[in-house]
């Protein structure tokens, strides 16, 4: 059982990693399988900001998995999925099947995602960071996703996971540039 996190900002490269890990896996006889939320009405498939993309299933719980027989699982956007999936993962892991997972640590705050928080509790045998470019002072060290309404960053009275359907913009920003 092995759970990897690729986690980060923004414009990190996080699905970009997780395309590069699965993608010659087509030509292996592993049985895997890539998953996104169905809570994601950007894509409709797991796609990098630089323009690559791999096909996944769109999922409403992760619990669906739990009957298939996958040696190994992709997951993107899981901060896009609430706390209690997670038990769903220690599930699989438990049956041997190696995880995969990307997406945002932090939400709007700067606070980990309950889900993100859950996962790291079961020990990953490897959490990869990223970072992204800020937006703001252009460091190549920017860890926080600001939200912005309007061009104005917005940091409370907003649920943790907030659906990108164009209502608000996201910049990749360093510590000395995020609002709180």
């Amino acid at each position: 059982m092995k759970l990897t996190l690729i986690l980060g900002p923004m414009k990190s490269g996080k699905s970009f990693e997780l395309i590069n890990y699965f993608a010659p896996l087509k030509y292996t006889k592993q049985n895997f399988a890539l998953f996104h939320p169905a809570s994601n009405v950007r894509d409709e498939q797991i796609n990098s900001r630089n323009g690559v993309y791999i096909e996944s299933v769109k999922i409403q719980t992760i619990k669906n998995l739990i009957d298939g027989d996958y040696s190994i699982i992709g997951i993107d956007e899981i901060h896009m999925f609430p706390e209690s999936e997670a038990e769903f993962i220690e599930q699989l892991l438990k049956k041997g099947t190696e995880i995969i997972i990307s997406g945002l640590d932090m939400d709007h705050a700067g606070r980990l995602f309950p889900i993100v928080q859950k996962l790291m509790e079961m020990g990953p045998a490897e959490i990869k960071m990223k970072k992204a470019v800020c937006e703001l002072c252009q460091d190549h060290n920017a860890t926080y996703t600001q939200v912005l309404y309007n061009n104005e960053p917005i940091a409370k009275n907003l649920p943790p996971s907030i659906p990108d359907d164009g209502t608000f913009t996201y910049k990749p920003v360093c510590r000395k540039c995020f609002i709180k």
